[in-house]
């Protein structure tokens, strides 16, 4: 398989997100993992911008690094300077990286507008620059920015910023697709065209703005780039970056390209979740190949396929990205859909009642306005009740809520529930910062004396949606829980137009659920 070789810039294009801001301890554990996974190439930042940066690469020099290069950013010299005058570029070299990155105008525009410079100096600034730098013993890869924008505007001059960095001394030069505006064909000629006229190893770097960057970067490895660059998950400025979590997969597993280390592609789920999770963001659902919803199944009539054969409606095995198969059970479900619900929940078919039956409450409590395409827990318990044989560990007598505000204590709710456990009732009370918080504390007094696990149940998440929002106060509102009890979460659902009634239908499930697994014995990978 030929080899691509993979440059990550997570740390700093990924950075330039808005709404992401990584401290360096952050930079460095995301480096370690991009490390571990096999990246060749980690761009640690620019270290002539900002103190952070300078203290990554500082940090950096004396960690182990089992596979990656660390490179540092930074532009050609300014205007009228010498490079070794240039303060840029001398904190380039004392990052004392064994990769530098350089970036260099290509766009005629960009030379005499924003540089304000003629064009033979551009030339001298990007040739004198990566020269100085490969004098000081750095593998020099050359960004030549904005390239597909000054090809279309003056083809022979963009070719031309080109040579000036091969003279220099660079290693690759990289064909940056800065706007994010060109599309694959256009990539692919006019890769291929530059790998006719110069005789280097070519890179491509891609930007999203037209949601073409994974499109383009693949494109470019047809008409000759052997280098990509981009990050994890595709964050990035605007509308991010070239997604290494697509390209990657979309090279080994389409393209017949190494680009990792061999047996390392079950990792990526987990760092796409892993590098969201550092910089705090959400991650997103729908992407491809490491997203939760990747290979998730809906339709009735593809469930009902994909029973007799997996491969019917999924592009690839999930297991080779590290993800997994999930069905999803809602209004459009068929039996399949309940059926391999069960099995994904660990719930033995055999011990379902009428599945049919359960199908249509499903169908009847979403026109309520329920939801159970996240709340595996809810469906789980519905396959249990449908047995004629189901005990429930507890039932519910009846509670009460009550939330005052009094003078200089401010506003706290406190909670009364009434369950049956074993044919004994219990009566317990408590208070709370809310009624959810206070039917939680009363709930969990009347069940830990008969179920000490319940103890460890902890809510981790607690949502709350408006479905009709027309009817203001009035309107049936969605409550869905994420419970944890240290080694597995679930999350339940209730809705309802009181609040209290959701919140309270979603709790009970929770402590049930829970209460389910301890006793049915079931692992905590299931």
């Amino acid at each position: 398989m030929d080899k691509i070789e993979i440059y990550d810039t997570t740390l700093r294009d990924g950075a330039q997100t808005e709404g992401i801001s990584l401290s360096c301890e952050d930079k460095i554990r995301i480096a370690q993992r991009l490390d571990e996974f096999g990246i060749d190439l980690i761009e640690g930042g620019w270290p002539g911008s900002n103190p952070k940066d300078a203290e990554f690469f500082e940090r950096a020099r004396d960690l182990p690094w089992s596979h990656s290069s660390i490179a540092a950013f930074g532009s050609t010299r300014r205007r009228g300077i010498a490079p070794e005058d240039d303060a840029n570029l001398r904190a380039l070299v004392e990052a004392r990286t064994p990769v530098c990155t350089l970036v260099g105008k290509s766009w005629t525009l960009h030379v005499e507008e924003v540089l304000q410079v003629d064009r033979d100096e551009n030339l001298a600034m990007i040739e004198e620059s990566v020269a100085f730098l490969a004098a000081e013993g750095r593998r020099v890869i050359y960004d030549a920015e904005h390239f597909f924008d000054g090809f279309r505007e003056d083809a022979d001059y963009a070719i031309e910023t080109l040579r000036a960095a091969h003279r220099g001394g660079a290693d690759t030069l990289v064909l940056c697709d800065t706007n994010g505006g060109s599309l694959p064909w256009d990539i692919e000629r006019v890769v291929g065209s530059v790998k006719d006229q110069i005789g280097i190893a070519l890179g491509i770097h891609c930007h999203n703005d037209c949601e073409m960057a994974v499109a383009n970067s693949l494109a470019a490895v047809r008409g000759g780039a052997g280098h990509i660059q981009g990050t994890i998950n595709g964050y990035g400025e605007r509308c991010g970056n070239a997604n290494l979590c697509s390209i990657i997969p979309d090279l080994e597993l389409k393209m017949e390209k190494r680009a990792i280390p061999e047996g390392h592609l079950g990792q990526l789920h987990d760092l796409a979740h892993f590098v969201a999770d550092i910089a705090n963001v959400a991650s997103d659902p729908r992407l491809a190949y490491v997203g939760r919803s990747a290979f998730a199944h809906k339709g009735g009539i593809h469930v009902a396929a994909m029973r007799r054969n997996e491969r019917a409606y999924q592009h690839i095995d999930p297991v080779l990205v590290g993800n997994r198969m999930r069905v999803v059970v809602s209004e459009l479900s068929g039996r399949g859909n309940l059926l391999s619900k069960a099995e994904e929940l660990a719930v033995d078919v055999s011990e379902a009642g009428d599945v049919g039956a359960v199908l249509d409450e499903i169908k009847l409590l979403e026109a309520r306005g329920f939801s159970f395409e996240a709340a595996d827990a809810s469906v789980a318990l519905m396959i249990r009740r449908s047995r004629p044989d189901y005990q429930p560990p507890f039932r519910l007598i009846d509670y009460t809520v009550v939330v005052e505000h009094r003078d200089g204590r401010g506003t706290f709710a406190e909670a009364t529930v009434k369950v049956e456990i074993d044919g004994e009732r219990y009566h317990t009370a408590a208070e709370g910062s809310g009624p959810v918080h206070a039917l939680d504390g009363a709930l969990r007094k009347a069940l830990v004396p008969t179920f000490e696990k319940a103890a460890a149940f902890q809510l981790v998440d607690y949502k709350v949606r408006i479905l009709d929002g027309e009817h203001a106060t009035g309107a049936i509102t969605r409550v869905l829980i994420e419970t944890r009890d240290g080694e597995r979460n679930w999350i339940t659902v209730g809705a309802s137009s009181n609040i209290i009634e959701a919140s309270w239908r979603a709790l009970a499930e929770s402590f049930e659920y829970g209460l389910y697994l301890e006793t049915a014995g079931v692992e905590p990978s299931a």
